[in-house]
């Protein structure tokens, strides 16, 4: 059902190499690239019209508009499930407590008498968040993105979802009720690279945005792509994934659990486990086996995300190499299973988000962690960070300094201008002193 990679025995290759040697998902945005410019012009040049063409083509409904009526996300909460609508208030609750705290201050740094450089930080003025809802409906997604959008002061905020042909051309009601939840009313039903090129380039009902945020399929990828430098996006999310580091103190019975339940997204979805010993590995392996076949999505999602390319069972000669193996992987999410947990999760260096021990399963941080499960796939942890209330900020210098401060460091500033041959730069300060540079 899972591959095995040995990589015991031999000292363990740096770098890339290493990066090599591990399962990864085939995930070509380029390809994908070519496929959705002509849909993103489209869009462009069409508007609405194209938008209600393309949910005919791709989603198979028919739509008189693409924005949701206020009605309709009204009465998706009315009707939502109360379990439904508690578990996500709880979802909501524990995000703010988290993202409330990741907002920054201004703060002002004298750098010499009279001369200061003050760090503002200003939301983006206006941003489109996206929301899947191909194989699965995520009111989740909803949550993770919202909520850093507004604990960062964003002033307007869009939602897309791809059409559902059972509601009537709308997105998922659970979607409409999470964004009823959040106090989100501007709601558009289109999906995919369609959604993406109409918060970047604005139609008649929508006005563009500064960025877009919010996983999705490889076309919601490969339009984050094309529009790169016009807008602002958070990443380019490929397959899920799930790596765990575990020793011969971990739990086989949760190992597979958590496994299968990453699995469980798509039959690209990555499963690795990372151990030193071959004892755990096996008793996992035996795990895998009922464990699926009691749950759902078996054929269509699991078996083929467990038995990919993507997925295997890492063998190591030790933790230490299995935190070098993690490392050069840079999971989306990583589970520290070990004795010492924290410990090792205190030296990881590369990962989306990480689950110290037993009691913190990636599930729970998909749902009521507090944290955000929008977070770098692909290995991109090694440069990338997850969504935060940091994304929909700018830092902006602010520079503020006297007459006398500036005359003490022109001839500094002069003599660096000299040197890279652009005397104009200079020559503004000379200017403000009669054109002679102010003794030191």
């Amino acid at each position: 059902m899972i591959s095995r990679i040995d990589l015991r025995g031999d000292a363990l290759p740096e770098g890339g190499a290493l990066r090599d040697l591990l399962p990864r998902a085939e995930f070509d945005v380029e390809a994908a690239l070519e496929k959705v410019r002509p849909i993103c012009e489209d869009v462009h040049h069409r508007g609405t019209a194209a938008l209600i063409e393309y949910a005919q083509k791709f989603d198979g409904v028919e739509l008189s508009q693409v924005r949701v009526p206020a009605e309709a996300i009204k009465v998706a909460l009315e009707q939502l499930d109360p379990a439904v609508r508690a578990a996500l208030e709880e979802s909501i609750r524990r995000a703010r407590i988290v993202h409330r705290n990741q907002r920054r201050t201004e703060h002002t740094t004298q750098v010499v008498p009279g001369g200061t450089v003050t760090e503002k930080w200003v939301p983006v003025e206006r941003v489109g968040l996206y929301a899947p809802g191909g194989r699965s409906v995520y009111p989740s997604s909803v949550v993770m993105n919202v909520v850093p959008a507004q604990e960062a002061g964003v002033e307007s905020i869009a939602l897309a979802s791809p059409p559902q042909k059972e509601f009537g051309g709308l997105p998922h009601p659970t979607i409409l009720a999470a964004c009823a939840l959040l106090g989100v009313d501007e709601v558009y039903a289109a999906g995919g690279a369609v959604a993406v090129a109409m918060f970047a380039y604005g139609t008649e009902d929508c006005l563009p945005v500064n960025m877009v945020t919010g996983p999705g399929n490889i076309w919601v990828a490969a339009a984050k792509r094309y529009f790169t430098g016009k807008i602002g996006i958070d990443t380019e999310a490929g397959p899920t994934e799930i790596a765990v580091l575990a020793d011969s103190t971990a739990d086989p019975v949760h190992v597979a659990a958590d496994l299968i339940s990453q699995a469980e997204h798509d039959p690209l979805a990555a499963a690795v486990l990372v151990t030193d010993s071959a004892e755990l590995a096996d008793a996992v392996e035996r795990e895998l086996e009922p464990q699926v076949a009691a749950t759902k999505h078996v054929e269509d999602r699991i078996k083929p995300a467990l038995a990919g390319k993507q997925s295997a069972i890492v063998l190591v000669d030790s933790l230490e190499d299995g935190l070098k193996v993690v490392d050069a992987y840079g999971a989306e999410h990583l589970e520290i299973q070990t004795a010492d947990a924290a410990a090792w999760a205190a030296r990881v260096r590369n990962a989306g988000a990480i689950f110290v021990g037993p009691w913190a399963p990636v599930s729970l941080g998909d749902y009521c962690a507090g944290s955000n499960h929008v977070l770098p796939t692909g290995g991109c942890a090694c440069h990338s960070s997850g969504l935060s209330v940091q994304s929909f900020l700018r830092g902006i210098h602010i520079v503020d300094y006297t007459r006398d401060a500036l005359a003490e460091v022109t001839h500094h500033v002069v003599t660096l201008a000299e040197a890279e041959d652009l005397p104009a730069h200079g020559a503004a300060l000379k200017a403000r002193f009669g054109w002679k540079v102010p003794q030191a």
